[in-house]
């Protein structure tokens, strides 16, 4: 058996290296590799589809690394930097938006460069499958000069992100590792080697000129930077990341997922160019398409490889996204890389038919959970405030947009920001903003502090659930446990709210309704900035934690069949033949007896 020796760059060839297969998520395979690499710290900030990385590593009773969720990406990031500049291997781990967080000391890295190796997992969504945009993440490689591995299947996942730390010694630079949804959340067999425990020491040498970037030593950092690039380059295609195969005298260039579609549907004789990780180097890319008639580039979201592959073509024509044959948004799927090159006249070695147009399916919009409390306060918030604007933010209650409490969206902590940005302008009608615990420490409380400082005159609701809910319920701050389940002081989001000079703050469970209403009411009468924090712990934690409420039921008797209750929209109380009736999905929240204005609903008895 060959064992992973810190320091080295394998191979899928190395003979003897794997050590067992497994049938693993992308993610549980990404996770696996770090351990192979023997990271030594692991940090991070939940966000779909990247956040099972962390969630692995942190669950794993035999690792040796330390693993935390950080209150966020740019926190993450700079705390897994200062560890490579101790000598030691670091991971930070994001969704793509997150890496809009991170993007300040992102650029700087790159200039300062590191020591232990330093691998920026950024996670895409191509198709926005739980995201706000799809931004592409080589771009900001790009930006940055610094290299990226795109994996196209889950076994190169696991061997590129076990490599990258290596990559990152090798050359003194940060390596950026962007695995997409499809990668993240399919599952396939992978060969996996050992896992290995570090025997590094931090110890940080000081170097004002590397790591103090002031202009005089900027200009020197950003020359060294740029001396990099030819040799990286290089680097990239001797290890096997960026490859060929030449076939007939049409080819397909092709990076990330893509790179398995167009292996699955191209035909025999149709040449392949894979890019698995980026800079490309220009003369390889120019010597692969000077043996062809025509080429086509496949690639998701952004045309990066494109844009190289126009730029050293020559005559030859290239064809992709520039040319539209192939959309700059969603994500590719077999069938749709076979369309796309079956138009542009490549032969695919497969026939694929239209898929059949399906039954009509009724409409089913995503929900909250029945007994959710975000529910319960927005239907409250709208009650006292009607015709207010509803500014929110990142969260499971954003899907309070259709309780009409949901105006406006755009990213992590915006919500207090935008509602300040309103009262500035001038807006006459009441602004009411919605955030989450988790995202009220993300990025929440630098616009609060704003508010108040600058005189907003709005109402700022923290829907405090008391866990990370919507990535996967991680811990953060309030919870008074790490990542790993260890005791820490739990963080005040009352006493955060008072420092930032909030003077009305008020904690409140939603399932009190009449309460949390008389709050938001009294609220409603006082300028400034109120803060009140609705408070309930998530129906899920308290389904995992075994917490029974018991269930309620309709005295079918006393139903006047109003809909008082459906209008709620809690998908635990349904309309059968004109009365209300509540499902099994009920979680005992009981908030439904106090919307009933009959008293029809009372807690059920078991005989």
């Amino acid at each position: 058996m060959t064992h992973i020796r810190t320091g080295n760059i394998h191979r899928k060839s190395d003979p003897g290296f794997y050590m067992v297969v497994q049938y693993l998520l992308g993610n549980e395979a990404i996770a696996h590799g770090c351990l192979e690499a023997a990271v030594d710290v692991a940090c991070g900030y939940p966000g779909t589809p990247s956040s099972e990385v962390i969630d692995t590593l942190r669950m794993d009773p035999d690792r040796a690394c330390k693993v935390e969720w950080s209150v966020n990406e740019k926190v993450a990031f700079e705390e897994a930097l200062a560890v490579s500049w101790c000598g030691l291997r670091a991971i930070c781990t994001m969704k793509h938006v997150g890496l809009n967080v991170a993007a300040d000391p992102l650029m700087t890295s790159a200039y300062t460069g590191t020591k232990g190796g330093f691998v920026i997992l950024t996670a895409d969504d191509p198709y926005a499958h739980s995201s706000q945009n799809e931004q592409d993440s080589r771009c900001y490689a790009r930006f940055a000069r610094i290299p990226c591995l795109d994996p196209s299947t889950l076994q190169e996942a696991h061997d590129m992100v076990r490599d990258a730390f290596a990559l990152s010694e090798e050359f003194s630079l940060p390596v950026m590792f962007r695995p997409t949804t499809r990668i993240c959340h399919s599952k396939s067999d992978v060969n996996l080697g050992d896992i290995v425990v570090s025997e590094r020491i931090a110890s940080f040498e000081k170097d004002v000129r590397q790591y103090v970037v002031i202009p005089a030593h900027t200009r020197i950092l950003h020359q060294k930077l740029n001396q990099k690039q030819p040799a990286l380059k290089k680097r990239l295609v001797e290890l096997g990341y960026n490859r060929y195969e030449l076939k007939g005298k049409t080819a397909v260039i092709c990076g990330g997922v893509g790179a398995s579609y167009v292996r699955e549907v191209i035909g025999p004789d149709v040449s392949v160019a894979i890019i698995g990780a980026y800079p490309i180097d220009e003369d390889w890319l120019r010597e692969f398409i000077s043996h062809h008639e025509k080429v086509m580039v496949i690639e998701e979201l952004s045309p990066v490889i494109e844009e190289v592959a126009r730029q050293v073509s020559g005559t030859i024509p290239v064809s992709g996204k520039m040319t539209g044959h192939v959309p700059y948004e969603g994500e590719l799927a077999p069938d749709r890389v076979a369309g796309y090159l079956k138009a542009a006249g490549f032969a695919l070695s497969v026939t694929y038919q239209p898929a059949a147009t399906p039954a009509a399916l009724p409409v089913r919009p995503p929900i909250l959970c029945a007994g959710c409390m975000h529910r319960t306060a927005m239907y409250a918030m709208k009650k006292v405030f009607r015709d207010a604007i509803f500014p929110s933010d990142i969260g499971c209650y954003t899907l309070g947009i259709q309780l009409g409490t949901v105006d406006t969206t755009i990213c992590m902590g915006a919500s207090i920001t935008v509602a300040s940005g309103m009262s500035l302008a001038g807006e006459k009608r009441d602004i009411v903003c919605t955030i989450g615990d988790s995202t009220f420490l993300h990025t929440g409380i630098q616009g609060l502090i704003n508010a108040v400082y600058n005189g907003a005159n709005i109402t700022v609701v923290i829907l405090d659930n008391r866990i990370t809910a919507m990535t996967g319920h991680q811990p953060n701050p309030t919870t008074g446990l790490t990542a790993c389940g260890v005791a820490t002081p739990a963080v005040s989001i009352e006493a955060i709210c008072r420092a930032s000079g909030a003077t009305f703050v008020e904690t409140v469970s939603p399932n009190d309704l009449v309460t949390f209403i008389d709050v938001l009411k009294t609220a409603k009468a006082l300028p400034g900035v109120k803060v009140i924090i609705a408070r309930q712990p998530c129906v899920i934690s308290e389904k995992r934690a075994k917490i029974v409420r018991g269930r309620y039921t309709v005295h079918q008797e006393l139903c006047i069949g109003c809909k008082a209750c459906i209008k709620f929209g809690c998908p635990a109380i349904e309309l059968k033949g004109g009365l209300a009736s509540i499902t099994d999905l009920c979680s005992g929240c009981g908030v439904c007896v106090q919307i009933c204005p009959v008293g029809a609903i009372g807690r059920e008895v078991k005989e």
